[in-house]
């Protein structure tokens, strides 16, 4: 038994079957009741000594002190052995068998049977454990019944039922410290497989917003880009092709702005140094040059990740007007309510089913997905209404989350 105050950490099964059988215990099963012990067990043979001295004679004395003595040193010698983590149980059951015969000789020593009673428990495992702890109970009994010269029957029975009574207790203690380990140990491993599973939902989360960022800017501005440079050499060498030009190479440089952004934390330090509606106003034009913009309500600081979804928003709903609308006219409204922001894109283009659209796939078909997930995951709704020749809405309302 470690005979120290902190306590040593809790072995694992086998080591602790191990360390059982050779009387290294951790310290963990027994706490601080090693110092009450040894205290017992110091008052206890000191009380004893004096006792048996003051009842017997000096030739009497003699065997019985030496036996003492011998128990002492043995106690101390185990002690030692514990504290510096060596086995002892080996040194328990010399202790066990010398205090037997002292106890039976001497019965002022009984008392004493109680720290042995937890050594025993402490030194050994399984039926070892209850023999020895039987033995000391057994001797003790003897002794008393000696003492009373086989007449007190109480002598006899008591030591045997204290014995019963600490063995429950002892066992009740040690199985609930068991059944206490075996929980720790669930929660931990389930405390382990949640760590995990959160880790691996924050890799799938993360993974969806860099294919949002990367498709609301690298994607839609190469794939404006292409559109300019495909009309521009139809038209070569109209004027008009020169204007296409232009208008590639500015996108081009803006999805190389949009794209070293994402690099660094995924920020648009170009659009967020302006107010909110001429960041959007200048979102979509890099799509749709001619766009419109409607502010209702009173204009007002909202949270980054907010503006951030409405910037989104208005990139990648006015690249599917440039790509695939064949718009005259597109008007984008921004509107403060007081506990939301809302966001309507309209085109009179040629419109389309929104329960037909085709699902995601290498062709294309993020752009709804991505705006739909960026205004939902922030508490908003997201509706597209359109119909074949009739345009096509875009709204969005997310809660107004605080100032920037």
């Amino acid at each position: 038994m470690p005979f120290t105050a902190p306590a040593a950490p809790e072995l694992p099964p086998s080591r602790a079957d191990s360390a059982a059988r050779t009387g290294h215990v951790p310290g963990s099963r027994l706490g601080r009741i090693d110092a009450a012990v040894h205290l017992g067990f110091a008052v206890l043979i000191v009380a004893s000594v004096v006792r048996y001295v003051m009842r017997h004679s000096a030739s009497d004395n003699l065997l019985v002190l030496a036996l003492a003595v011998a128990a002492c040193g043995l106690y101390a010698v185990i002690a030692v052995l514990a504290q510096r983590r060596r086995p002892w149980a080996v040194w328990m059951f010399v202790l066990v068998a010398v205090w037997a015969v002292l106890v039976v000789s001497a019965p002022s020593f009984a008392w004493c049977s109680f720290a042995l009673f937890f050594l025993c428990r402490i030194a050994f495992t399984g039926v070892v454990a209850y023999a020895a702890a039987g033995a000391t109970a057994a001797a003790t009994a003897a002794g008393l019944f000696r003492l009373s010269d086989g007449t007190d029957l109480a002598m006899l029975l008591g030591p045997l039922a204290v014995g019963v009574l600490l063995t429950l207790i002892y066992d009740r203690i040690e199985h609930d410290a068991a059944e206490q380990r075996r929980l720790h140990s669930e929660v931990s491993l389930a405390q382990r497989q949640l760590a995990a599973s959160e880790r691996r939902a924050g890799t799938i989360a993360e993974r969806e917003r860099v294919s949002r960022e990367i498709h609301d800017t690298v994607t839609q501005g190469l794939a404006s880009s292409l559109l300019l440079l495909e009309a521009a050499n139809r038209a070569w060498p109209e004027p008009a092709s020169r204007q296409d030009l232009r208008q590639a190479s500015e996108l081009l440089r803006r999805n190389l702005s949009d794209t070293r952004s994402l690099v660094h934390e995924l920020a648009s330090p170009g659009l967020d140094a302006s107010p909110l509606p001429d960041a959007l106003l200048q979102a979509a034009s890099q799509y749709v040059p001619d766009a419109r913009l409607l502010v209702t309500g009173e204009p007002r600081a909202v949270a980054a990740e907010v503006r951030h979804a409405l910037l989104r928003v208005v990139q990648s709903a006015t690249s599917n007007i440039k790509l695939h609308a064949c718009a005259d006219t597109t008007t984008i409204t921004l509107g403060f309510l007081p506990d939301a922001v809302t966001l309507d894109i309209y085109d009179d283009g040629t419109g389309f089913d929104p329960a037909a659209v085709a699902p995601p796939s290498d062709a294309g078909g993020y752009g709804l997905r991505a705006m739909r997930q960026r205004v939902e995951q922030l508490g908003g709704a997201f509706s597209v209404e359109s119909a074949p020749g009739e345009g096509t809405v875009v709204a969005a309302q997310l809660p107004a989350k605080g100032e920037e």
